[in-house]
């Protein structure tokens, strides 16, 4: 299973990736709004936002994205490791 995780912190960035590891998901992480944002979200299984580690518009585009194509979306205030690990044991 793939998911997308869009925000959090760059220096957390490879214990996200283990964690999801641990819980059989494979991660790709995206910390800010790029160019063709869309486009490097794809179509995960799951998205997983840290709202308050992104912009406002990254938030916007990923929640349409997501509605779009039926996504399970995540919306997480706080960007730390355990608040991803309870996001794939829900």
């Amino acid at each position: 299973m793939c998911a997308t995780l869009i925000g959090g912190m760059d220096r957390l960035r490879p214990q996200y990736i283990q964690a999801a590891k641990e819980k059989g998901w494979e991660l790709r992480c995206l910390s800010k709004n790029v160019r063709d944002f869309s486009d490097k979200i794809g179509n995960p299984d799951a998205m997983i936002v840290f709202t308050n580690k992104v912009s406002h518009e990254a938030k916007r585009k990923a929640v349409e994205h997501a509605r779009s194509r039926n996504i399970p979306l995540h919306l997480i205030h706080s960007c730390g490791v355990s608040s991803l690990r309870d996001c794939f044991s829900s």
